[in-house]
């Protein structure tokens, strides 16, 4: 399977240099995703999280980026909302996804769902892709990927990069940040495009953004 990869200096193994199976991490739009993908089979694991964390996790991931300019928090909210960020808005990505939710090689899974019951995510993604997991192997690896765990041994994984990635991985961070304006500018913002739909209610927008 061949896909595009970035060349540089003192790389390691592109992508086709790999033996099967592979792991490929990817914000891509679903419609970007190479059609490869979908003609073979490929299982696709996707992770949202709800929309007021995200923006707090992007705005703070955009802000300790030492390659990247630093925003104000309205500055970021508003081209968030408006979906004027690298990859584009949240609301199209979201719908994109809803379009393959019945798709048997794509599997959607909540952030606030892994939080709630890690254990029982890793049970099912490993069942997701074909993997049958001991109960200590997936009390190991749930272990092995709670927030804390990776924080603990970023700067092994990723380097100077580990304090820019993990921050703090909470739930309802949004309320640190959020004024009540802003806040009910994106409940409206999300029942305009998400409400009814099933990804939206996997979110459960209410219990965790009101």
């Amino acid at each position: 399977m061949k896909l595009p990869c970035i060349v540089g200096v003192n790389r390691g193994p592109t992508v086709d240099e790999t033996p099967s199976p592979r792991f490929l991490g990817t914000h891509l739009h679903p419609d970007n995703i190479p059609s490869s993908f979908y003609a073979k089979k490929t299982k696709m694991l996707v992770i949202f999280r709800n929309p007021k964390d995200t923006l707090v996790s992007f705005y703070h991931f955009s802000n300790n980026n030492p390659v990247l300019p630093v925003q104000s928090w309205e500055y970021f909210y508003s081209h968030f909302l408006s979906g004027d960020v690298p990859w584009g808005s949240y609301f199209d990505h979201a719908l994109a996804w809803e379009k393959r939710i019945d798709d048997p090689n794509v599997m959607i899974v909540t952030y606030e769902e892994l939080k709630q019951d890690l254990s029982e995510g890793v049970r099912q993604i490993s069942s997701f892709f074909g993997f049958s997991l001991t109960e200590a192997q997936v009390h190991q690896i749930a272990e092995g990927s709670t927030f804390t765990a990776m924080k603990e041994s970023a700067a092994n994984s990723h380097g100077t990069m580990g304090n820019v990635i993990f921050r703090k991985g909470e739930v309802g961070d949004w309320r640190n940040h959020f004024t009540p304006e802003q806040s009910q500018e994106m409940d409206e913002a999300f029942n305009k495009h998400l409400a009814g739909t099933r990804l939206g209610a996997k979110l459960n927008y209410q219990l965790h953004c009101q």
